[in-house]
């Protein structure tokens, strides 16, 4: 099967995008304070704990080629198009696995990180360069 995946946004993109997308669901309604911001990413991230505690995952490949199957690009979603039909097989195949729980928790990090305008995709550079001289483990146990 031809891959035919359409160029992804740089990083600080896809944080703007996100945001943009969570202000117009009214996410950003009100004031919503870092800490309950920060929160709800952990939440998500126990979400990821008891799905894989649960056995559940996804072959993310079984979903795309599900999608080709029924004449559809997955990447469509992102434009618009046909997300009734996506939606339902999303919700049907990869909805609360652990992958589906690690991406809300990364959606939420850069949802907050476009909401205070923080230039990730500098900030991840800077701390892998600054990681890269660092002992192992970081000096610690694990």
């Amino acid at each position: 099967m031809e891959n035919k995946k359409i160029e992804m946004p740089h990083l600080n993109q896809l944080c703007r995008a996100i945001f943009q997308q969570n202000k117009e669901k009214g996410f950003w309604n009100r004031e919503i304070n870092i800490g309950e911001c920060l929160m709800l990413i952990t939440g998500e991230l126990g979400e990821a704990l008891e799905a894989d505690r649960k056995g559940r995952r996804v072959r993310f490949i079984d979903f795309e080629e599900t999608v080709e199957k029924a004449g559809y690009q997955l990447y469509e979603f992102a434009m618009d198009r046909h997300y009734k039909v996506l939606s339902q097989l999303f919700l049907d195949m990869v909805k609360d696995t652990l992958e589906d729980e690690i991406a809300d928790a990364v959606i939420r990090l850069f949802d907050l990180a476009a909401a205070l305008d923080i230039d990730l995709e500098s900030h991840i550079w800077a701390k892998l360069m600054y990681n890269k001289g660092r002992a192992e483990l970081h000096g610690k146990l694990y």
